[in-house]
C-alpha cells in the first residue's frame, strides 16, 4: 500500500528538523568546549609550572645531597663502608714450646676440646650414651645418666678433652654432643720442673716460672691483617694476604737436664720423707757460665692442674725466700781472710770451745774444745770459735766492703721471677757492734737466697768470678740452630784463682776427714761443707728447735766446675744435721751428674789430712 505524498513530506520535514536540532546541539557543545578550553588554559599552565618547580627543587635537593655525601662526608662514609666490609684479624699464634737442654719437651700448646651434651637431641637412650662416654671421659656411667636427666641441653661434660678422645668422639657420630676446639698449654713432665717452667692461666698469660719471666720470648708476634667479609659477616679467606698464618718454629731451650732433675728430686723426696721435713731444695750449677742443670724444690705442684695447688708453691723458694746459710758460708769467709792476707793457709788457732765477744758467749755446735786447730780443720769440724778468731783479724769496715762485693744485701741477677733482695745490716750498725762481724763469720745475722749461696760458691769453683745463675739457653729451631741467646752480665772477678783453689782443697778435707764423709764417691775428689743453721723467726731471734740443714759440694777438686747445694728445712729427729740429711742427697746427685757430664775420675787422690777427734756434724 503506498503512502500519501502529504504524509511523506511531513516525515521528511520532521527528519530535517531533527537534523537541524542535532546540528545545533553539536554546534552548541563545540562552542561550550571551546569556551571551557579557553577558561582552563591558565590552570594547566600553573600546574605545569608547579610540577616543573617541584622537579627543579627535587633536582637541586638531590644535587645538594649528592654534594654532601660525596664531597663533604665522602671520606667518612668511605671509611665507614670499609669498616663494614673489612675486619682486623689477628690469627691465633701458638705459644712457643719449652724444652730442656736435651730436647725433651717441657711445655707445649696442644689442641683440646670442650665437650657439651644436649640430651634432647640424643638418638640413643641416656643409658646407652652414658655407657659409650663413661670409659672415654673416665667418669662413672651412673653419674653420667644422672647428669643427662638434670638438664635438656647445654650440659658441660668436660672442659679439656684431649685431641685423641675428641677424634674418637667425632668418629662415633653421636647426635647431641658438641665439641668446641681450643688450645691448651700442656706440661708433659708434670710436676718435675714446674718450679722452673711455671704455668699459664686461662687467658694464656704466664703466672710463674719462665712462663712468666720470659713472656716476650714465648709469645710469637702475630701480624694483624685486614680481611674482607661477606654480607652475612663471614670472612673471605680468598682475600687474605699470602702467608699470614705462617709462624716460626723456634722453641725456648733451657739449661735444665731432665735426667739430673729427676735424680735430684728422687733423692730429696726420700730424705724429706725420712726426716719428716717441711720442704727442701737441690741446685746444680755449672760454675763456668752459671747454667743451672737442676733446680728442684719440694713440695711442688702439677702445672696441668694448677688450680688445685697451694698458691704459695708458685714462687720458687730458692729465689723467693731468704734464710741464714750458717756454716756453708764459712769457706767464703776463709777466702776473704786469705785475700786480705790476715791469715795464711797453715795458720793454727786455739779453740777452747767458747769465745766471748762483747757481752755474748759464742760456742761451737757440740761445745767441743779442739785446742790447736788449723784452718782446714776449722772447716772440717765447723768450728765457730775458730771462724770468729779469723774474722777478728779483719777490720770491720774492710770485712763489710767484701760482703758487699760478694753481693750480700742485693738481688741475684737471674732469669727466674720473684727474686728477693738479701738482708745485711747497715754499715754503721755492722761496724759499731763487734758481735755483728763475729756472728757473720759463721753464717748468722744476715740472710740470702739458696741460689745466691750457689752463685757465691761458684766463685770458689771457677777461679774467683761471680757469674749469673740462669735457666734460659736461648731460642733454637727444629734443627738445633741457635737464633737468640740472652745477653748475660759479664762475670765479676772477686777472688784470685790461687786463693779459690786453696779454699777448695781445704773444703776437700771436710769430705775426706770431716763432717762431709757421707758425700764421698770412690775415685773422685770432692770438696764440701755442711751446715746446720738455726732458723730465724720473722719476729726476731730464732725458732726454738727449728733448723735448716744443708750441704754444698764442688767437684772435681783438681779442676773445679760444678756446684751442688742441698737444703732440707725443719727435719725432725735428734740426728738431723747437714751431714746426715743433706750430704747423702748431694752424693746421689753427683752420682748422676758424673756420667751425664762425663766427668773422668781424678788422676790422683790427695792423702787424707789428720784431724782431731770428736767431729761435729
Amino acid at each position: 500500500m503506498q503512502k500519501s505524498p502529504s504524509r511523506r513530506k511531513f516525515r521528511n520535514f520532521r527528519n530535517l528538523e531533527f537534523t537541524r536540532q542535532r546540528s545545533f546541539s553539536r554546534s552548541s557543545e563545540q562552542g561550550n568546549v571551546a569556551s571551557k578550553t579557553q577558561d582552563q588554559t591558565p590552570n594547566v599552565k600553573s600546574r605545569l609550572l608547579i610540577v616543573w618547580g617541584v622537579l627543579m627543587a627535587a633536582g637541586v635537593g638531590l644535587a645538594f645531597n649528592l654534594y654532601q655525601l660525596q664531597i663533604i662526608q665522602g671520606s667518612k662514609l668511605t671509611e665507614k663502608a670499609r669498616n663494614q666490609q673489612m675486619v682486623n684479624v689477628r690469627p691465633f699464634m701458638p705459644r712457643r714450646p719449652v724444652q730442656d737442654r736435651n730436647g725433651n719437651m717441657l711445655a707445649i700448646d696442644r689442641p683440646v676440646f670442650t665437650l657439651y651434651a644436649h640430651p634432647k637431641l640424643f638418638d640413643k637412650s641416656n643409658d646407652e650414651m652414658a655407657g659409650l662416654l663413661a670409659p672415654m671421659l673416665n667418669k662413672d656411667s651412673a653419674e653420667l645418666q644422672k647428669i643427662f636427666q638434670s638438664k635438656k641441653s647445654g650440659i658441660l661434660l668436660a672442659s679439656t678433652v684431649s685431641e685423641d678422645v675428641g677424634d674418637r668422639l667425632i668418629s662415633l657420630r653421636l647426635n647431641g654432643l658438641e665439641l668446641i676446639q681450643k688450645y691448651s698449654r700442656f706440661y708433659p713432665q708434670g710436676d718435675l720442673i714446674s718450679n722452673v717452667v711455671g704455668y699459664v692461666n686461662l687467658d694464656r698469660r704466664g703466672q710463674a716460672g719462665v712462663e712468666y719471666s720470659q713472656e716476650k720470648l714465648l709469645e710469637r708476634s702475630g701480624q694483624t691483617v685486614r680481611m674482607s667479609r661477606a654480607g652475612n659477616g663471614a670472612l673471605m679467606p680468598d682475600h687474605a694476604p699470602e702467608g699470614f698464618l705462617h709462624f716460626d718454629d723456634l722453641q725456648l731451650q733451657m739449661t735444665i737436664d731432665s735426667r739430673l732433675q729427676r735424680a735430684a728430686r728422687s733423692a730429696l723426696k726420700q730424705q724429706m720423707e725420712k726426716f719428716e721435713a717441711k720442704r727442701g731444695a737441690v741446685i746444680v750449677m755449672d760454675a763456668l757460665d752459671g747454667s743451672l742443670l737442676a733446680l728442684v724444690s719440694q713440695p711442688s705442684y702439677n702445672p696441668n692442674e694448677y688450680s688445685k695447688a697451694d698458691i704459695s708453691l708458685f714462687k720458687n723458694w730458692t729465689v723467693a725466700d731468704l734464710y741464714e746459710p750458717g756454716s756453708t758460708f764459712k769457706p767464703l769467709n776463709i777466702a776473704i781472710a786469705l785475700e786480705n792476707q790476715v791469715i795464711k793457709p797453715d795458720d793454727v788457732f786455739n779453740d777452747p770451745g767458747t769465745i766471748r765477744v762483747a757481752d755474748r758467749i759464742i760456742k761451737n755446735a757440740e761445745i767441743n774444745s779442739y785446742r790447736q786447730i788449723n784452718i782446714s780443720q776449722i772447716l772440717q769440724q765447723s768450728s765457730n770459735v775458730g771462724m770468729v778468731q779469723i774474722i777478728q783479724r779483719l777490720r770491720p769496715s774492710v770485712y763489710y766492703n767484701w760482703l758487699e762485693r760478694l753481693g750480700l744485701g742485693q738481688k741475684v741477677d737471674t732469669d727466674l721471677p720473684f727474686e728477693v733482695t738479701g738482708r745485711l745490716k747497715s754499715q754503721e750498725e755492722f761496724i759499731s757492734s763487734s758481735i755483728e762481724p763475729a756472728t757473720t763469720s759463721f753464717g748468722q745475722g744476715f740472710s740470702l737466697t739458696p741460689l745466691q749461696l750457689v752463685q757465691m760458691h761458684g766463685a770458689l769453683a771457677n777461679g774467683g768470678k761471680l757469674v749469673t745463675p740462669h735457666v734460659v739457653r736461648g731460642l733454637i729451631d727444629n734443627k738445633g740452630q741457635m737464633h737468640y741467646s740472652p745477653t748475660l752480665p759479664a762475670p765479676r772477678q772477686i777472688f784470685s784463682s790461687t786463693i779459690t783453689q786453696k779454699v777448695v782443697e781445704m773444703m776437700e778435707t771436710v769430705v775426706t776427714e770431716g763432717s762431709g764423709k757421707a758425700a764421698q764417691i770412690e775415685g773422685y775428689r770432692i770438696a764440701g761443707k755442711t751446715g746446720t743453721a738455726q732458723k730465724a723467726s720473722s719476729n726476731g731471734g730464732y725458732i726454738i728447735g727449728a733448723r735448716i740443714t744443708s750441704f754444698v759440694a764442688i767437684l772435681p777438686v783438681e779442676s773445679p766446675r760444678y756446684v751442688i747445694l742441698a737444703l732440707v728445712d725443719e727435719p725432725k729427729g735428734e740426728n738431723a744435721y747437714g751431714s746426715t740429711v743433706a750430704a747423702p742427697i748431694v752424693k746421689t746427685v753427683m752420682e748422676s751428674l758424673i756420667p751425664i757430664e762425663k766427668i773422668p775420675p781424678s788422676q790422683a787422690i790427695k792423702p787424707a789430712a789428720v784431724s782431731p777427734s770428736n767431729p761435729s756434724p
